[in-house]
């Protein structure tokens, strides 16, 4: 989930895994998996910076599994 801003000044937190594309037009220009289109203060640049810094976080808090082949046991 990232936080934007609507065109309105509202505070918008978009599930970042339905993003299908962004475009600038110059307003950013989000369309979701869904159909749904969304329009953002941020840039496209700025939207791709939250996305791949969320997605960070959610992969540096996931604990490290071990498979049963791990350490060569198969």
């Amino acid at each position: 989930m990232v936080r934007l801003t609507r065109l309105n000044h509202l505070p918008l937190v978009l599930n970042s895994d339905l993003i299908e594309h962004i475009e600038e037009t110059p307003d950013t220009v989000i369309t979701l998996t869904t159909g749904q289109i969304v329009r953002v203060l941020e840039s496209a640049d700025r939207v791709v910076q939250l996305v791949v810094d969320f997605r960070r976080r959610i992969h540096a808090a996931e604990p490290q599994r071990v498979g049963p082949c791990d350490g060569g046991g198969c």
